[in-house]
């Protein structure tokens, strides 16, 4: 009742008079002085803390109120929990701008008064260490608002404070489950973008409390607490290399990989563990596990030694998106995070990966034949996860998962001599070249009704191989003489890893037709896909909106542009043969076409492909420069140079970044395509074609502004002209050939000069053994001499003892004679011996 009574007489006033709101909070803020008793002062906070939840009244208490607000949290609240705990709720209710729109202006300001210096995010520092849930758990909140608002201000009052890491770090020893969750949640706040924070905390002990928490909390299995810890984790780790060096020397790595029942001691011949590779996920799991995927990458890309821990983790990763049930998004995820400059052996390193078996809701899981990572790669790329079974749609997950493998494909695969090596496993054995996966995905043609999946199995199969072939001119004249079977060819089990491991092997290959037709080199089936593609394309009338199968005959016709263009660039034997294959009519009517009723992709990169067929036409053929210079004249030299240029200008091209080229589907999103799916994604380019375009677009713009004979010998006579240009394009191919064997030889002998730097090493050490030997038997030969010079010393030492014996003896003797004792001849003839000795 005397509570209600202090309140009743605050508000109302000595007379009982009515008063407006500014009047009562007038006065309510002058009892907040410290002349009035504390009860009072409490009494007015409740008060004043009543009408600041009138959104109406919370700016007057705010202007007339705050500093005495501030003048009591600091003198009263610490020593009386009654108070604080109104205080840092009225305090909060005039800060926090997400209760009502009207504070996103006046909270901001209410703030910076409370951070005009550090006394009142000290004192709420220090009301946090209290056990009390509810002073806590406000003065949290309040503190949380400040570094939200006033990151940077608040953190350095933080760190001015002698005891605040004392009382941070001290919060996470807390055994309640909603204390250790407020606590978390104001970690997250404390420790973001703030370097000194994260190293002040790392090397006070924060990393074993929150590993300590995530283990009370059950791992990456459930609870929200777990979560935040990992999150907490992450970012003392992230951008903090101090952090990062110190986390590596400890036992914490190990820890990480625990999380995901990966044993930190495995070796590198033994297998995974089945726990590790079949394991129950749900969403919060995928969210943790993401969490602890993210820290091991950060710690494998590391610019650090790579030591054994740091394989051990890289192994990791590789085998939990290619041999796990894990989420396809885990699985991007982790492959993404495996560093281009990593030398991962995935050749010789053996998995076991699993696919699920059907209609069993991903409850039973098959094993599959073991195989090398490499070849679990190629197919992850080709096929998608567990060969396209689950996720046959062009789903967004799936499609980066695949971006991600064809990055870390791209990686492994770095040197001309690895990229000539698999170019040289599809040339023809017995006539006709094995049909390896790729080449199956790279030869399929398609028609309608077209599948989505084979498409993009296609599309990927054109990057794998134009990385190969790009840069690298023994590779590509390799590609030119794969003559791959004719007829339908399916994937040869040899390669394909989806095979079950108690499958004893499939039946034979069905032998070939006798009236097949001789097999075609590559190079002709590529430009008779794109040929039919082109044909299959439906045709549409000026102003129509594609459809969705028109949408994915571009994507084919693309595909196939693409990947041509990156192999005959720079390449003539390769242009000569496509010119001979009929693929320089296949260019001219798509160029042509009004842009309304056709792709302007399209038709930009044909003009690119036509420009690089002229530029590097320089062997001699039926279709030479002049010829193509011809139908450039008929096109427009402007409209072919506009048309290479404006392929920059497409929002397909545009989007692609380094590390992502799946876009939206569709894109762009204002394209009107019919059967749009939920999730559903594309990719038309990846981010090497990009560089490649914009490398070399203004050599091929060039190319179709010259003239025929631009690289000739000018002549002044009529017919000479043409056997000069011959002379000197024989001449040039020539040298581009002499250049590409000096390359290779240049190769050559830096490997013999890594090979002989490596026997030099040994030689090295063989020399440093020998002299350790050395160093040891001089060390024997020293000690041994020094303990020779001590026995002679000591034979010198024990003759000349045994000499003053020898005197003294003979003086007892002659004494003795002098006395008339009797002396024995013995003695006489020893003391004559000695005598003659002497002598």
């Amino acid at each position: 009742m005397e509570f209600f009574s202090q309140t009743y007489i605050a508000i109302r006033g000595p007379t009982g008079a009515p008063q407006s709101p500014l009047e009562t909070i007038t006065k309510l803020a002058d009892r907040l002085g410290p002349s009035t008793l504390l009860s009072d002062r409490r009494a007015s906070i409740l008060a004043l803390k009543g009408l600041a939840k009138d959104p109406k009244l919370r700016s007057d208490v705010g202007d007339y109120a705050l500093r005495g607000l501030l003048d009591v949290l600091e003198n009263d609240a610490e020593v009386d929990p009654d108070t604080a705990i109104p205080v840092v709720e009225t305090l909060d209710l005039l800060c926090d701008p997400e209760d009502d729109p009207s504070m996103k202006t006046l909270g901001p300001k209410y703030m910076d008064t409370i951070l005009e210096n550090d006394k009142a995010v000290h004192k709420l520092i220090v009301l946090a260490s209290q056990q009390s849930f509810t002073p806590r758990t406000v003065t949290l909140h309040l503190l949380g608002v400040l570094l939200k608002h006033r990151k940077a201000k608040t953190q350095q009052y933080f760190l001015t404070l002698p005891t605040g890491p004392a009382i941070a770090l001290a919060m996470l020893d807390d055994p309640r489950e909603m204390m250790r969750n407020e606590s978390l949640g104001f970690w997250e706040l404390l420790i973001a973008k703030n370097q000194d924070i994260q190293k002040l905390l790392a090397f006070q002990g924060a990393f074993e409390k929150l590993f300590n928490i995530i283990e009370t909390e059950g791992g990456v299995e459930s609870r929200v607490n777990a979560e935040s810890a990992l999150t907490c984790v992450d970012t003392l780790l992230r951008f903090n290399s101090a952090n990062q060096n110190y986390f590596r020397e400890s036992t914490f790595p190990a820890t990480l990989l625990s999380l995901l029942q990966y044993p930190p001691d495995i070796l590198p011949q033994e297998p995974a563990p089945q726990p590790f590779a079949l394991q129950f996920w749900d969403e919060l799991k995928e969210r943790n596990a993401a969490l602890v995927v993210g820290m091991i990458g950060l710690l494998v890309s590391s610019k650090a030694s790579k030591t054994q821990a740091t394989w051990t983790a890289a192994r990791c990763l590789a085998e939990l998106a290619l041999a796990s049930n894990a989420p396809t998004r885990v699985k991007a995820k982790a492959l993404s995070l495996l560093p281009g400059d990593f030398d991962l052996p995935l050749t010789q390193m053996i998995i076991t990966p699993y696919i699920p078996v059907p209609d069993t809701n991903g409850e039973e899981w098959d094993r599959l034949e073991s195989s090398s990572a490499f070849d679990v790669l190629v197919e992850l790329i080709l096929h998608a996860e567990y060969n396209g079974t689950i996720a046959p749609a062009r789903r967004r997950d799936p499609l980066d998962l695949r971006a991600a493998a064809l990055r870390v494909f791209c990686n492994f695969v770095n040197t001309d001599e690895m990229k000539e090596m698999i170019v040289q496993s599809m040339l023809p054995q017995d006539g006709s070249s094995p049909v390896t996966p790729l080449l199956h995905c790279l030869i399929t043609s398609h028609n309608a009704p077209l599948d989505i999946a084979a498409i993009t199995s296609t599309q990927f199969a054109s990057l794998i191989f134009a990385h190969l072939i790009r840069g690298a001119p023994r590779a590509k004249s390799a590609a030119l003489k794969i003559v791959p079977p004719s007829g339908d060819v399916t994937a040869s089990s040899e390669g394909n890893f989806f095979v079950p491991a108690d499958n004893s092997g499939g039946a034979p290959p069905p032998p070939p037709p006798e009236d097949e037709d001789d097999p075609l080199p590559l190079m002709q089936i590529l430009t008779e896909h794109l040929s039919l593609a082109f044909i299959s394309r439906p045709r549409m009338q000026v102003g129509d909106a594609p459809t969705r199968e028109t949408r994915e005959w571009d994507r084919i016709i693309i595909n196939y542009i693409c990947l041509l263009v990156q192999w005959l660039w720079d390449d003539p034997k390769s242009v000569r043969a496509y010119l001979e294959a009929g693929g320089l009519t296949l260019l001219v009517e798509p160029i042509g076409q009004p842009m309304e009723a056709s792709d302007g992709l399209i038709q930009s990169l044909c003009a690119f492909l036509l420009g690089t067929c002229y530029e590097f036409n320089r062997e001699p053929g039926e279709i030479t420069r002049a010829t193509i210079h011809q139908i450039i004249t008929r096109l427009g030299v402007d409209m072919l140079t506009d048309k290479i240029g404006s392929v920059k200008e497409d929002v397909r091209f545009r989007e692609i970044e380094p590390e992502a080229f799946v876009l939206e589907y569709p894109t762009p999103k204002e394209a009107s395509v019919d059967a749009e799916i939920e999730g559903e994604a594309e990719a038309w380019f990846d981010w090497a074609f990009l560089d490649f375009w914009k490398s070399n677009y203004y050599t091929a713009q060039r190319a179709v502004a010259a003239g025929p004979n631009s690289s000739a010998t000018a002549t002044s006579s009529g017919g000479s002209g043409q056997g000069n240009d011959q002379e000197s394009q024989m001449l040039l191919s020539s040298l581009r050939e002499v250049i590409s064997n000096q390359a290779h030889e240049i190769q050559t002998l830096q490997k013999s000069v890594k090979d002989s730097a490596a026997s030099s090493k040994t030689k090295g050490d063989e020399i440093a053994s020998l002299k350790a030997q050395v160093e040891s038997l001089t060390k024997q030969v020293t000690e041994g001499e020094e303990k020779r010079k001590e026995r002679e010393k000591e034979q010198e030492d024990l003759l000349v003892l045994l000499d003053e014996l020898s005197s003294k003896r003979r003086g007892d003797k002659e004494r003795m004679r002098v006395a008339g004792l009797e002396v024995s001849e013995d003695e006489d003839e020893d003391e004559d011996e000695d005598e003659d000795e002497d002598e």
